[in-house]
């Protein structure tokens, strides 16, 4: 079938080969890539800064991920058009693991998180995303995206948080009685961000607004500083060591250097060092990671694909992001996975092939080098003022608007617990208690969908008259063991005092072993009554069921028949007898 190579290929950098060795890929397909990657790079080059920080790291370090990771995963994936870099899902995931183990710890999980991204890719679970419900990912997205714009309010009006502060509600009520020491000069910066943010599209203006407003913040700032009035900036949050011992403001100029992951600083600020106890305690956190990076991952690859018409390699693109969260922490790189944002303006702005992504990490890669001392300036508010916009665009407020108004009671509660889970407790917890939830009311209502039907006055179904004391009765649907009980005590109820039971099985595709149970013990019962029972027309799947179990035909109690007429033959003959 057309969909299998989509869903089962494996193929390192199947994007590339697809969209670039070929004989359609040349200059002018090149420079609709390297203008899509300058405008991506813009896009990236700021929000790489405040997702690191809104993750618990310094700036650079969320630059360092969009410049390695993105090149790898972009030559090594399977979506041709895919951005990837850091993205707010991983937040609110990344943060207590940094103020746990420190940056070390959360290198350390990133790589971990790569490796099991990668055993996904060869055990082909790039399909599993088919399985995950749209009312939970759009459930904890927006939970995420709630907890991202609760945690930007204290940089936004210049307040300084207490550190008892855990999880969103604490500092959400926090936030209600802090309003009053807010510092007014740093709110009217980040609410006037805030405000050129949201007015910008607006304007007409096809180029992306954040370099260019956060720009405006930075000369803001400046002014304020020549007034003596200082607010928060990132050269006044965040400082590095230079090779010669003195201490530099804001971003590193230079390239990022390869060092170990446990090399880097724990919660101690010494080297967080490496040993199994560490390792076993970062697992649950690396597995967390790599589910979110591949639930993300693909659902961006599949908006793509459908704002183009191309095809993904599920697998293949897992095998690229493993790598790239494999490799892209030797360098400072933190948790990447393809952001939706990102992708969606590389297609907007023309992008044919993976070069795309690989220009924009070296428009980032060009800014850390040239930029760095005015990257300095943008002030902290004017960051949570970005960060809060994408956390607007995150939480696709209309889309679960829609689906609250649109779709059955059970998939609007599914939203509704993966909302509230995932701000009172985490994402991890959200999306186990959501997919518990939505598989038991999909269970519920597919067992609704099994039914027993009385055929003895259907003239249509049957072409002769049903001998006397004999019941045919027909079982549509699934007889697995959320219907079996209760289809099984239908069938006892219609059949007491019967001298025999035909049961039509030709709309029964599955019976599972709960179905099984229940027929087993049906069978017995009629066994007792002395009730004949015949089966007629089973599907292969139940057909393979009963004969794997042992269950055999017995003469004059049990029958098997592949045709509904040759049922009642054997009814009409034990009638005579």
């Amino acid at each position: 079938m057309k969909y299998r190579p989509h869903l089962f290929s494996l193929r390192l950098g199947h994007a590339l080969r697809a969209s670039c060795f070929n004989d359609h890929y040349g200059r002018p397909q090149l420079m609709r890539d390297i203008t899509a990657g300058l405008t991506v790079g813009i896009i990236a080059l700021p929000l790489s800064m405040a997702l690191a920080i809104a993750s618990g790291v310094a700036p650079q370090y969320g630059l360092y991920t969009a410049m390695i990771a993105g090149v790898l995963i972009a030559l090594t994936g399977g979506s041709r058009f895919s951005v990837s870099g850091p993205t707010a899902a991983f937040v609110v995931l990344l943060l207590p693991i940094a103020q746990q183990y420190g940056l070390g710890g959360l290198l350390m999980a990133t790589m971990l998180s790569g490796v099991v991204l990668i055993c996904m890719a060869l055990l082909r679970l790039g399909r599993l995303v088919q399985y995950v419900p749209p009312a939970v990912t759009l459930g904890f997205t927006s939970g995420i995206a709630l907890v991202i714009a609760v945690m930007q309010f204290k940089d936004l009006l210049g307040l300084s948080a207490p550190g008892n502060l855990h999880g969103a509600v604490s500092e959400g009520l926090w936030l209600v009685g802090a309003l009053a020491d807010a510092h007014w000069p740093t709110a009217l910066l980040g609410l006037g961000t805030l405000g050129l943010l949201l007015l910008w599209p607006r304007l007409g203006l096809r180029f992306p607004p954040h370099l260019p407003v956060l720009a405006l913040a930075a000369v803001g700032a400046w002014w304020l500083h020549q007034q003596g009035v200082s607010v928060d900036t990132l050269g006044s949050r965040f400082q590095y060591t230079l090779a010669d011992g003195s201490v530099g403001h804001g971003v590193p100029p230079y390239l990022p250097a390869l060092i170990w992951p446990w090399q880097q600083p724990g919660p101690e600020g010494t080297p967080i060092g490496l040993s199994w106890p560490l390792l076993a305690d970062l697992l649950p956190s690396a597995l967390a990671i790599a589910m979110l990076g591949a639930i993300e991952s693909l659902l961006c690859a599949m908006v793509v694909d459908g704002m183009t018409g191309t095809r993904h390699s599920a697998n293949s693109e897992l095998l690229g992001q493993g790598l790239g969260n494999l490799v892209a922490p030797l360098f400072g790189g933190i948790p990447a996975t393809a952001a939706i944002a990102r992708s969606a303006a590389n297609v907007k702005s023309g992008a044919v092939s993976p070069v795309s992504a690989v220009v924009h990490s070296l428009v980032v890669l060009a800014s850390v080098v040239l930029l760095a001392d005015l990257l300095a300036w943008i002030p902290m508010a004017a960051m949570a003022a970005l960060l809060l916009t994408v956390a607007w665009n995150m939480s696709e407020a209309p889309k679960a608007a829609r689906l609250l108004k649109r779709s059955p009671l059970g998939d609007q509660l599914v939203l509704l617990l993966c909302l509230v889970m995932t701000v009172a407790f985490d994402m991890v917890i959200a999306i186990a208690a959501g997919m518990v939830m939505a598989s038991l009311l999909f269970m519920g209502e597919l067992a609704k969908m099994t039914r027993l039907k009385d055929l003895g006055n259907n003239p249509r179904i049957l072409p002769e008259t049903v001998p006397q004391g004999w019941r045919v009765l027909k079982v549509n649907g699934p007889l697995f063991f959320a219907a079996a009980d209760r289809i099984f005590a239908e069938i006892a109820v219609e059949t007491a005092g019967a001298q025999g039971v035909i049961l039509y099985m030709s709309s029964v595709p599955v019976l599972d072993a709960g179905g099984l149970s229940a027929l087993e013990r049906w069978l017995e019962v009629c066994e007792q009554l002395g009730t004949k029972v015949v089966i007629s027309d089973l599907q292969f799947q139940p057909l393979k069921t009963l004969s794997r179990a042992g269950i055999e035909p017995l003469p004059g109690r049990l029958t098997f028949v592949s045709e509904l007429t040759d049922a009642l033959d054997i009814a009409s003959s034990a009638q005579c007898r």
